[in-house]
């Protein structure tokens, strides 16, 4: 391994690297404060693979979301070097370099890390990556959490009583249960956040904030084989033999960047590599979160909260709490929802009337910028429409993966921003009662901060003020998590000593950006009770009519689907 260059310039720079839904991006920042000199995006070729598998065109069942591992390096070999020349710093300067992920994305692997979606399993659709929003395992995810309470598990209640369906074990168990060859062949179960870094290193590493929250590890050990084994025979070594693996701590440094990532990347061979991390979690410290009670939301296609607090509660429906899980010397709680902005996209994609279309050309707006202009005339209430945000499925605090939405409330006279309108206010509610939960549980929420695209959405933001009834602060940062890791890798190359120390000199965050009105949060509260009624009434039957309607609809598509090539090897 060569020994980085040394340069003469006194300022020193990391890079953070953003892997996300639909692309990745990379940021170059300054180490001493923050600053953002060169970013650059690279779109993912095959962005999600939903209905038909790459190169044989194979049909997917229903709740399927693959992604393409080839996607995930060429950000590595196009983003960060053109970072890094719209920087235009010496690369010499550079110390070190960090990535986050989605997550839970989860890839089968050799035991080299070869993705068996790039050997000769390549034509099976359990040998991909399964992206986050992959929701097909939710009869597995039932069956581990009726387990689990059957027998008194304690983690269970960690991760509010219910693992997710988006979580390893459910879409291991799924990967059994449905290929047992290509499971057989998977010599390892990765997270795609630790996955990145292997390839930047030339080494497996695990992350502490995965494991924790993704792979259900809670006081120094995954669920027991003779759990696993009652689960399935077949799947009792499954924690012992494709997970197991020496945890590194968020901002520690896994390893040094190899001559091939070198070349990748046009960073210097040997630098810093930082342990993996979520997406979500790593944009706490760009956003100055990591306080107690500083509650971090971040709004894209989904949304995630994250909140450190002082001590362990057991909070129902949340997604976990890890002890150091967002940083050192506090326990972090996650929630969140599994769809937001694409709510909003899907609205949209339904199409708007020719008038509507004529009037955003004459305007020059986008189509969501005219329908927040003509929704934020309306007062509270006034389009008579309340709505459940589970057009993706329920994260927190229901943890039910098969529900969908609901709109109740249309009538003839509905127009376009009634509905537009009424998503964003379901959303705000979703965002409520996961606040509520947490406060209930014992976990203090001192402050509401947001970042991510939505942001940007100034009728957005003040709604959740108003149904929220507390004052929004926005991180300043238009890319969080890439600067996120960025101080990670800043914390991993030995620029500051600790994530805390290194957030207070490279975030940054407007406080109190949105304050609520006292009226229309008096409106909103009338609107919230409603919202509760339909929660309660289509998220806690025994016989969920949403489940039947689910049923309904994949029994008729496989019905109509042409004859799959059998998977059994």
């Amino acid at each position: 391994m060569n020994v980085p260059p040394i340069s003469s310039s006194p300022e020193r720079h990391v890079v953070g690297v953003d892997f996300g839904t639909l692309s990745g991006r990379a940021v170059v920042v300054r180490v001493s404060d923050g600053e953002e000199l060169g970013t650059a995006v690279h779109e993912y070729r095959h962005g999600v693979i939903e209905t038909r598998l790459p190169g044989t065109g194979r049909q997917l069942p229903p709740d399927w979301a693959l992604q393409h591992p080839a996607d995930w390096r060429q950000v590595l070999q196009t983003a960060v070097p053109a970072a890094l020349a719209a920087a235009g710093v010496d690369p010499a300067t550079v110390i070190g370099i960090a990535t986050d992920f989605t997550a839970c994305t989860v890839l089968p692997v050799t035991a080299d890390g070869t993705p068996l979606a790039e050997t000769a399993l390549a034509d099976r659709p359990h040998a991909w990556p399964k992206l986050w929003k992959h929701h097909a395992a939710q009869e597995q995810a039932d069956r581990i959490n009726e387990l689990a309470h059957r027998r008194g598990e304690k983690w269970i209640s960690r991760y509010g009583g219910k693992i997710s369906a988006e979580w390893q074990f459910a879409k291991a168990l799924q990967l059994l249960e449905e290929d047992p060859g290509v499971y057989a062949a998977t010599e390892r179960w990765i997270e795609a956040a630790d996955w990145i870094v292997w390839q930047l290193t030339g080494a497996e590493s695990r992350n502490t904030c995965t494991a924790g929250y993704k792979g259900i590890f809670q006081d120094g050990e995954y669920p027991s084989e003779e759990y696993l084994a009652a689960l399935n025979p077949e799947f009792a070594d499954f924690a012992r033999t494709r997970l197991a693996h020496r945890l590194s701590p968020l901002g520690s440094r896994v390893g040094c960047l190899t001559a091939e990532s070198a070349a990748w990347t046009g960073l210097p061979e040997g630098i810093a590599v930082a342990a993996g991390n979520v997406d979500a979690h790593v944009a706490a410290p760009a956003a100055q979160a990591v306080e107690n009670g500083r509650l971090l939301a971040i709004m894209g296609t989904s949304t995630c909260h994250v909140v450190n607090g002082a001590t362990l509660a057991d909070v129902p429906g949340i997604c976990g709490v890890v002890d150091g899980g967002i940083v050192e010397g506090a326990y972090g709680y996650e929630a969140g929802q599994s769809a937001v902005g694409d709510i909003f996209a899907w609205w949209l994609s339904q199409g708007m009337p020719t008038e509507y279309v004529a009037e955003a050309e004459a305007t020059g707006e986008d189509a969501h910028q005219l329908l927040s202009r003509k929704a934020a005339t309306q007062p509270v209430g006034g389009h008579g429409l309340v709505a459940l945000d589970w057009l993706n499925g329920n994260r927190s605090t229901l943890v039910d993966h098969h529900l969908s939405g609901v709109i109740v409330g249309l009538t003839l006279a509905t127009r376009p921003e009634d509905v537009y309108r009424a998503l964003l206010e379901a959303t705000a509610f979703g965002t409520r009662t996961i606040v509520e939960a947490l406060e209930q549980g014992g976990v203090p929420v001192t402050e509401f901060i947001v970042t991510g695209g939505l942001k940007k959405n100034p009728l957005l933001m003040q709604i959740y003020a108003d149904v929220l009834r507390r004052p929004i602060s926005l991180a300043v940062s238009a890319q969080g998590p890439a600067l996120g890791s960025a101080i990670h890798a800043a914390v991993a190359a030995g620029a500051h000593p600790d994530v805390r120390t290194a957030a207070a000199a490279m975030g940054r965050v407007e406080r109190a950006a949105y304050r609520p009105d006292p009226e229309r949060a008096d409106g909103y509260d009338v609107l919230f009770a409603e919202y509760r009624e339909l929660h309660e009434h289509f998220g806690t039957a025994a016989d969920k009519q949403l489940h039947r309607l689910r049923r309904i609809r994949n029994a008729a598509l496989a019905k109509a689907a042409p004859t799959q090539n059998s998977e059994e090897s």
